[in-house]
């Protein structure tokens, strides 16, 4: 491939200087890591990374190519794509199309050829930051007044730019094959990884897509055994509409919050989110179950975090005694709650993977026994 030069400036003037991978252009988001040796099709096509840039921690991206089968959405809404050795002779018998002309389709821009072990490092200890990725300006002072004039994610509600416009059903010809749907779920699409409506679809449910603005009375009228709060980007503060419709539905029917949807769950419930260091992005989180101190490694992909009560405590709210399930053993943050008087749980993390570990896939598994219970 033809090789151009692109930089890559940090908001604190740090700068790499790389080759293009993609498009040409210039382009602005927080710069976060991904630890993943391998999903980059599905890193790219996950919705919970609009507003961001993503660096690739494994350094060899590109081998086996992209191909129409690991969509994770309709489309890539992350802002850049930041990786140490970009391989451009993909070798995969399910390779279409490679991973350079993917991005070119799609008009996100790239930078190859860094150091994306400094980088990495440098995120870590200093906390995620604004980035800027350009081939066309390569000055690093004009770069870092561009970083200082774009938005950041706190307070900015991205969720209404990935969420499907229209109600739809989830059709799926690899899990839908002698499959009795007995019974009918309703996703709130916050951004939705389409892996969740698979994993709900191969457990023999129905499947109904619906846009994050819709109210929860129209949910009850659709009368789902339950509903899915999906995960999805950004500040879960930033989604008001969201947590109005969670109030409509909690006690009503049985809820699953995953990701956003366990934070925006949570604001509902009285508690507080705040944002972290560097997030967590990758599949090699441990999460240990408090009940049973059952340790799973979990695929996670979240900026935000939940605030709690100390472990072993319960937290009142108006839906009465909310419990910590699960937490991060690496810093101690939620990664679960239950609610004791209704059928509503969450969990931070991703239970259907893709990339990453299928420790948590029991989970979908769990919600459809609180279905048929409550039904």
């Amino acid at each position: 491939m033809d090789k151009k030069r692109a930089i890559l400036v940090l908001a604190d003037g740090t700068s790499f200087t790389g080759y293009s991978l993609g498009a040409a252009g210039e382009k602005a988001g927080e710069v976060v890591f991904n630890t993943s040796m391998m999903g980059y099709q599905e890193i790219l096509t996950d919705p919970s990374y609009k507003g961001q840039m993503v660096v690739m921690t494994y350094p060899l991206i590109g081998n086996y190519g992209i191909n129409e089968k690991d969509y994770e959405s309709r489309s890539l809404f992350l802002e850049g794509f930041i990786v140490k050795e970009y391989s451009p002779f993909p070798s995969n018998w399910r390779s279409q199309i490679s991973l350079d002309e993917f991005l070119k389709n799609k008009k996100t821009v790239g930078i190859q050829g860094i150091d994306t072990r400094e980088l990495t490092r440098r995120l870590r200890d200093y906390g995620a930051q604004q980035g800027i990725i350009s081939t066309e300006d390569f000055d690093v002072f004009s770069l870092t007044k561009k970083i200082k004039s774009a938005p950041g994610l706190v307070g900015i509600d991205l969720v209404k730019s990935v969420t499907c416009n229209n109600l739809y059903e989830w059709k799926d010809s690899d899990s839908d094959a002698g499959k009795s749907k007995r019974l009918k779920v309703v996703v709130y699409d916050c951004g939705v990884k389409y892996n969740i409506l698979r994993k709900l679809n191969s457990a023999g449910c129905s499947v109904t897509v619906v846009p994050a603005q819709t109210q929860s009375q129209t949910i009850l009228n659709m009368k789902p055994d339950g509903v899915v709060l999906s995960n999805g980007p950004g500040d879960p503060a930033a989604v008001p509409y969201m947590i109005e419709n969670i109030k409509g539905l909690l006690g009503k029917k049985p809820v699953f919050g995953i990701c956003l949807g366990h934070q925006l769950m949570a604001l509902t419930l009285g508690l507080k989110t705040y944002k972290l260091k560097f997030g967590h992005h990758g599949g090699n989180q441990p999460v240990m179950d408090l009940h049973t101190k059952k340790v799973e490694i979990t695929a996670q992909n979240h900026s935000f975090a939940v605030t709690a009560p100390q472990e072993g405590t319960m937290q009142k709210s108006p839906y009465g005694n909310v419990e910590i399930t699960h937490v991060n053993l690496n810093d101690k943050s939620v990664e679960g709650l239950k609610c004791h008087s209704i059928p509503a749980f969450s969990v931070q993390y991703h239970p259907e993977a893709s990339p990453g570990p299928h420790d948590a896939s029991y989970l979908f598994e769990r919600f459809i026994e609180m279905m048929k219970y409550q039904s």
